[in-house]
């Protein structure tokens, strides 16, 4: 059994990376893994100011729901992040939360495996390249940590449309197969 924290970036409830990210969820339960589910927007996530405190107390100095995730992150044998596509990157929720992890640079982490869900109104796969590059960026911070997939939810323009679809099930195939 794997632990996984599956981390939903969109400010939107029942959006289309958000369907993405709870279908990961449900098919890594369905393999047997044990999951923690994060939605970033409940988080009451600040933006981080930079004064790298948290690189001698491994923890941050702002007052959020993010000091609560450092130990289940840090634990953590496999990553998603669901993120909608905004100006051809993550959204800014996602980056934010990649910031705000500085606390596990550069520890040693468990996490090895990370994988991208990214949901888009194109309807060029292209159009996730950025967002792909984004999470690339921020695993390369880490020893031993590899882009193990990535969903591209292409061609979904209103809210919820991902419910039912082709990538809906890839994403529960997707956390079944971690």
């Amino acid at each position: 059994m794997k632990k996984i924290v599956v981390v939903s970036s969109t400010p939107r409830k029942g959006g289309n990376s958000e369907i993405l990210a709870q279908q990961f969820a449900e098919g890594a339960k369905a393999a047997g893994h044990e999951v923690a589910f994060v939605s970033v927007r409940e988080l009451g996530l600040k933006f981080c100011i930079g004064c790298m405190s948290c690189q001698k107390t491994g923890k941050c100095v702002l007052d959020d729901g993010m000091n609560g995730l450092y130990e289940t992150v840090r634990n953590a044998d496999a990553l998603a992040f669901a993120s909608p596509v905004y100006y051809y990157s993550v959204s800014g929720q996602l980056k934010t939360f990649f910031d705000r992890l500085n606390p596990l640079y550069p520890k040693e982490n468990n996490f090895r495996d990370v994988y991208m869900l990214a949901t888009a109104a194109e309807n060029e796969a292209s159009a996730v390249d950025g967002a792909a590059t984004a999470v690339q960026g921020w695993i390369d911070c880490f020893d031993g940590a590899r882009l193990k997939g990535v969903l591209r939810g292409i061609g979904l323009e209103g809210k919820g449309e991902a419910s039912g679809t082709v990538f809906a099930r890839q994403a529960y195939e997707m956390g079944k197969s971690v």
